[in-house]
């Protein structure tokens, strides 16, 4: 797995995505581009492209953070509660901030990501059958806990359409002056390269790290800021992205290992390859509807799960 090939990669479906959907615009046209055409590609387009790759790169790299950080290739925003946590954040600003701004709504849905997820490594540290399969069933059994109080308030107050309709992971919505809240995950994530190789040494554990000079909670800590506030970005921006977290670090490291610094940039080639091929696929298939990202996402997210959860005794996972 060559980086250049993946960046190739990513430059050609990119381009494809720019002339797929119901407006028709055609590479051989593109500079003779009628008025309409025009605003389609400059204010539906280029935003919706810009934030697939964004909402992708962000998913993926998080998820190799937390899978570092907690020494378990099945832990991601998706099975550590994170994704659950911003989504009861983003329902208890709706409640208590109803004219807020989405950056106050960002706020709040950070919030409360980073408080599911530290609350989650508090489980973590507690519990001593630490099996590979288990943990994640922790996490899961954790973010459904906070799905079913999110989604009870969500009835008594008569937001659960609101929710739902707006929390589904679609690009469909992402149109000029929606998308700009995913530019802050930009800066997040170089810091995540500046910490990188400090989150490897992380983790090894912390009893090794103290050993080495790291001060292991503040770099723990500093990767799950990371992790919730690019979550609480995404999850407010696009929505819900299953699995995307998940299985994108763990098919980088069967080919590349186990160095996060090196493994970076790879993570965030496949993970926005991967967002813009189920994109691209769920505009075409039943076309000229569009099936939203969160359910393409899944469907093959799971399917890629599982597929890893069945072999990974031959992957060391």
């Amino acid at each position: 797995m060559k980086l250049r090939y993946l960046v190739i990669l990513l430059i050609l479906l990119s381009v494809s995505s720019l002339f797929v959907g119901v407006q028709s615009i055609s590479p051989l046209e593109i500079f003779h581009l009628t008025e309409e055409q025009k605003q389609t590609l400059w204010l539906v387009r280029i935003p919706r492209l810009v934030s697939i790759i964004l909402a992708g790169v962000g998913m993926s790299i998080c998820g190799l953070i937390m899978q570092q950080l907690t020494r378990n290739k099945f832990v991601s925003p998706t099975t550590a509660g994170t994704l659950d946590s911003a989504r009861f954040g983003i329902m208890v600003s709706l409640l208590l901030f109803t004219s807020a701004s989405p950056f106050v709504k960002m706020l709040v849905a950070f919030s409360f990501a980073l408080l599911g997820t530290f609350i989650f490594m508090k489980i973590l540290d507690r519990i001593k059958f630490k099996n590979t399969i288990f943990i994640p069933l922790v996490g899961l059994m954790f973010g459904n806990i906070i799905s079913s109080i999110t989604t009870f308030f969500a009835y008594r107050y008569d937001l659960i359409q609101n929710m739902s309709a707006w929390l589904q992971g679609n690009f469909a919505l992402m149109i000029r002056g929606r998308y700009e809240l995913l530019y802050i995950s930009i800066p997040v994530l170089i810091i995540a390269y500046i910490f990188a190789n400090r989150f490897t040494v992380a983790g090894m554990g912390e009893e090794f790290s103290t050993n080495l000079g790291l001060n292991y909670k503040r770099v723990v800590n500093i990767g799950l800021i990371i992790v919730a506030l690019v979550t609480s970005v995404v999850v407010l921006t696009v929505g819900m992205i299953p699995f995307l977290g998940l299985i994108i670090p763990n098919i980088v490291s069967i080919y590349r290992g186990d160095n996060l610094r090196d493994n970076l940039p790879y993570t965030a080639a496949l993970g926005a390859i991967f967002v813009l091929v189920c994109d691209i696929l769920g505009r075409i298939i039943i076309y000229p509807y569009e099936i939203a990202i969160g359910l393409t996402v899944g469907v093959v997210g799971s399917g890629i799960f599982l597929f890893l959860l069945l072999r990974r005794r031959s992957y060391g996972l």
